[in-house]
């Protein structure tokens, strides 16, 4: 993917997850890590989803940090 630094500490860190994502709005594209926590199955992530608190359910990538040195996940999809 276009724009994703591979953590060199640790090669096993950059993989697709699912997770819940906070997100004011859902036209973003890439996420702080603070305001994405990782499960460890879709069925777990759709149950712990809460639309009315802007908690999403999805697929990202990450985490990788960006030129800021700020670790980030970057969004695969949604899980609607």
């Amino acid at each position: 993917m276009k724009g994703i630094c591979l953590d060199v500490e640790d090669a096993r860190v950059i993989d697709e997850h699912y997770a819940l994502v906070y997100a004011p709005r859902r036209s973003r594209s890439r996420f702080a890590e603070n305001t994405v926590q990782v499960f460890d199955s879709e069925e777990e992530v759709r149950q712990a989803a809460n639309p009315e608190n802007k908690l999403y359910a999805a697929k990202v990538i990450g985490p990788s940090r960006s030129s800021e040195g700020v670790r980030l996940y970057y969004l695969s999809s949604w899980l609607e």
